[in-house]
């Protein structure tokens, strides 16, 4: 089994900044792309940023330079530098990662943290 884990996410006012982390455990034996998505109240869940080994790192359009995502391989973490954070940025952050797990035979798997909620405040 594998598991993600997010931490990091709190109630903040407008403007600081936030660092989110997300770990990954358990059977692993290739990660193929970790992911942030997020979902604020009553809107779908969208792509924040994420890393790739294929294609390297991507942003959603939204973020334009306020975050910076950067992996650890060695420690299976993925990281979401926040700076500048407006309310508009409130929900839940989650982890998403295309992992190759032990026991499956080289086939990639698609999972999911819980998510860490991010509150800002006006």
């Amino acid at each position: 089994q594998v598991q993600l884990r997010e931490s990091g996410g709190g109630l903040v006012q407008a403007g600081v900044s936030l660092e989110l982390s997300c770990v990954a455990s358990g059977s692993i034996l290739d990660i193929l792309a970790m992911r942030w998505y997020r979902q604020a109240p009553g809107k779908q869940r969208e792509l924040v940023a994420g890393v790739s080994k294929r294609f390297g790192t991507t942003y959603g359009d939204f973020v334009k330079g306020r975050f910076t995502v950067t992996g650890d391989s060695v420690g299976n973490t993925l990281y979401l530098q926040m700076n500048s954070l407006k309310p508009e940025d409130t929900g839940v952050y989650y982890c998403n990662a295309d992992v190759v797990a032990r026991n499956s035979l080289g086939s990639a798997a698609d999972y999911w943290g819980q998510g860490t909620q991010v509150t800002v405040s006006s």
